[in-house]
């Protein structure tokens, strides 16, 4: 994504990552329309994208109910890379070369099998909610490694006091009854989950800094298909492959996967590379705030969850340090490349 950021949007270890590349075919902001349909179809993409990318995190529990969790990750991806790939190939894009196909891989493996692979491992432990509360620190994440090891410099104290705030509710979650004192899996799971965060946050500057194609979804497709191999190969070191026994498999866990594929990875997708040529990234990102408030009430709703004063009181400092963080004016354009 080729565009001046007043922002730092936040990408999403569920629906896909950010952006890469300018993308012929998603050039939307050119296209006349009124100021009234436009704000009704800036409306509609941000609810698919609150809705849709919210919910991805209930889809996955479903999913996982049957589905071995690396070998359900992995063929969503692999799928849905396939066709973002296919269709970007079939207008026009050249294929790319071994230095496109280099940074696509690193920045697949971490965000796909670091990232994404952390989150359905530890939902068969962890509540879908809280793990969309652990997955919203990944802009918390980008600020440091991006300081460490990028090209943003030292985090002032506006940024600083996100972070630590950010992070105290992340201590606040993770000692609770629902994953510190549940067990030593729900533990495990929680603290993959950070960290997954984390791997999450370094594909992103390894797209953001690396090689872009001139395509958005040629770029996010490649990093699919290698986010999604990577999947598949852990699945079968997992011994997955193996003991999967297809008659097992849950009419609704099938329709978990296809959700993920055709609305988590390719249409919310498509709302958000809309969304940024569209609108403003500040714009684009709220969902950064709104998905984990989803992600929490339909896991509460639907599936039973627990949703405690203390859950609740994490939410809120967490969420607050993202919108600390995130709403602050960059000092340099973002160009690159959730």
């Amino acid at each position: 994504m080729n565009t001046a950021s007043t922002t730092m949007p936040g990408p999403h270890p569920e629906g896909g990552p950010e952006p890469s590349g300018d993308g012929d075919a998603e050039e939307a902001s050119g296209e006349s329309a009124s100021p009234g349909r436009r704000r009704i179809k800036v409306g509609l993409a941000l609810a698919s994208l609150y809705l849709i990318w919210g919910s991805t995190y209930l889809a996955i529990r479903i999913a996982i109910e049957t589905l071995p969790p690396f070998l359900m990750a992995g063929v969503r991806f692999v799928v849905a890379g396939g066709l973002l790939y296919g269709w970007a190939r079939s207008r026009g894009n050249p294929r790319p070369g071994p230095g496109l196909w280099r940074t696509a891989t690193v920045a697949g493996v971490l965000m796909f099998l670091g990232g994404n692979g952390t989150v359905v491992w530890a939902e068969q432990f962890v509540p879908s909610g809280l793990v969309a509360l652990l997955v919203a620190t990944v802009p918390l994440w980008i600020v440091l490694q991006d300081w460490l090891f990028g090209e943003r410099g030292s985090p002032g104290p506006a940024v600083m006091a996100g972070i630590l705030l950010g992070f105290s509710g992340v201590a606040l979650l993770v000692s609770g009854s629902e994953i510190g004192r549940a067990g030593p899996e729900h533990l495990l799971g929680g603290l993959l989950v950070l960290l997954g965060a984390g791997a999450w946050a370094a594909g992103s500057l390894v797209a953001r800094y690396g090689v872009h194609p001139p395509s958005a979804a040629m770029g996010n497709g490649m990093q699919m298909l290698a986010g999604g191999l990577s999947l598949l190969v852990a699945a079968l070191v997992a011994g997955e492959v193996g003991s999967f026994d297809p008659v097992s498999v849950s009419a609704a866990s099938v329709l978990a996967l296809l959700y993920l594929v055709v609305f988590g990875s390719l249409l919310a997708f498509s709302s958000y590379i809309w969304l940024l040529r569209s609108t403003t990234p500040a714009v684009a990102s709220t969902y950064a705030y709104v998905n984990p408030i989803v992600a929490l009430l339909l896991g509460w709703g639907l599936a039973g969850e627990p949703l405690s004063p203390r859950t609740g009181l994490a939410a809120f400092v967490i969420l607050s340090s993202v919108v600390l963080i995130t709403a602050r004016p960059s000092r340099r354009p973002w160009r690159g490349r959730r």
